[in-house]
């Protein structure tokens, strides 16, 4: 009988006599392996404040926080039509080719995409991410997505997008719904090359209610499940407890494709302060993978970026664009009147409130100018390259197009 090589597409390319077995990243021991069998040396970056908006990224320090809340301000402030059109001009302007092909032409070659699963739930984030993900694929740049917004709440804080309570632990049905939606991401990247793995839930269980730490390697057993039911090549990506901090709730690997990830910020940039995730590494034979970190100083950013390369420790730091910063690749200025924005915000909310909100409003010609200015500033080709950022990433300069 007659052997014919196949040919696969990956990132762009035909791959002769590659199986359809081999097309995606898979692991091997401690080890993340791309589809040519090279052992891949993940350095990434995080898409965050797209399809996840966080408070502190526009600046609202005393004011909201979540997505929900900065929607309430929105709605309150250009009403609830207008907020709608913002929020697809926001979306589509955020992160573009033009950002993509920046991010390729720094020398990063992955890319962690949080979302909130309100945007799956309504039809907003499937289009949005196709076409990331295509552009990543022609620019051979690896995809992780990461679900920061879970069913109920991982963590009950802001970045989650819940009621104030990580329900999904408490809650048959929060789960079952985390799970389906995982399930219909799965089906729909099934078979899609550039997709490196899924990255499950974002930094579950705060430190206050660590007791639920028992239930967090179970819930990831319902929704691995889920998706080996439609999926059953791409890599599932798992988070320790408090923050992504915390591996003792995991044991040994509960899917023979499996990458652990975790987090660290604010401590020294120091090999120490990430020995318990090499020894889990060796203990169980799996890959490690540090999915987030940052905020911080150029200088810190390039020890612990150094430590993590010579540990064989894949990254990705945290975030690709910010409003008036310097720790991230790119930044782009304060709308105009933001300042005015800024400090209605933080006014006492509720109905209760509302009267006297409504003396204290900004001119509407300036909440007009100040939104409509932000779509502009948050363009590429009108942001900010923070040159000291990307140096210490170890990645080139990019000029922004």
């Amino acid at each position: 009988m007659r052997i014919i090589a196949k040919l696969v597409v990956l990132g762009g390319l035909w791959l002769p006599g590659l199986a359809a077995a081999n097309r995606f990243v898979h692991t091997d021991g401690t080890h993340i392996v791309a589809p040519d069998g090279e052992k891949l040396h993940l350095r990434g970056i995080n898409l965050g404040n797209w399809l996840v908006p966080e408070g502190y990224m526009w600046h609202f320090d005393k004011g909201p926080a979540s997505y929900r809340e900065i929607s309430a301000l929105l709605n309150d402030l250009i009403g609830p039509d207008e907020a709608q059109r913002f929020w697809k001009q926001y979306r589509a302007g955020y992160i573009t080719e033009a950002d993509m092909r920046f991010i390729h032409d720094a020398g990063f070659n992955s890319v962690r995409i949080p979302f909130n699963y309100r945007l799956i739930d309504d039809g907003s984030a499937f289009p949005l991410l196709d076409q990331v993900i295509r552009w990543c694929r022609q620019m051979h740049i690896w995809v992780i997505l990461d679900m920061h917004c879970a069913p109920g709440g991982q963590t009950g804080t802001n970045i989650d997008d819940s009621w104030g309570y990580p329900w999904l632990f408490e809650s048959d049905a929060e789960q079952q719904a985390a799970a389906a939606f995982w399930r219909s991401i799965a089906q729909r990247y099934a078979d899609e090359p550039a997709v490196l793995g899924y990255d499950l839930l974002n930094e579950p269980i705060p430190p206050p209610v660590k007791y639920l730490n028992p239930r967090l390697e179970p819930v990831y057993r319902r929704i691995i499940a889920a998706i080996r039911l439609v999926d059953k090549n791409h890599a599932v990506i798992l988070g320790g407890a408090q923050w992504d901090s915390n591996f003792e709730p995991l044991g040994p690997p509960v899917d023979p494709n499996a990458i652990y990830t975790f987090h660290k910020y604010w401590t020294s940039p120091t090999k120490d302060v990430i020995q318990s995730y090499l020894d889990f590494r060796e203990r169980y034979q799996v890959p490690i993978w540090m999915g987030e970190s940052g905020e911080n100083q150029d200088s810190w950013i390039a020890q612990f970026r150094t430590k993590l390369d010579s540990s064989h420790v894949g990254w990705a730091f945290w975030p690709y664009k910010k409003m008036d910063a310097t720790s991230s690749p790119v930044s782009f200025a304060r709308p105009v009147f933001w300042n005015e924005i800024v400090a209605y915000a933080a006014l006492p909310g509720g109905v209760g409130a509302a009267e006297d909100k409504m003396k204290k409003r900004p001119p509407a010609e300036h909440v007009r100018a100040a939104f409509a200015d932000l779509l502009e500033k948050i363009k590429l080709e009108n942001c900010r390259v923070n040159e000291g950022y990307l140096k210490a990433l170890g990645m080139r300069i990019a000029p922004a197009k």
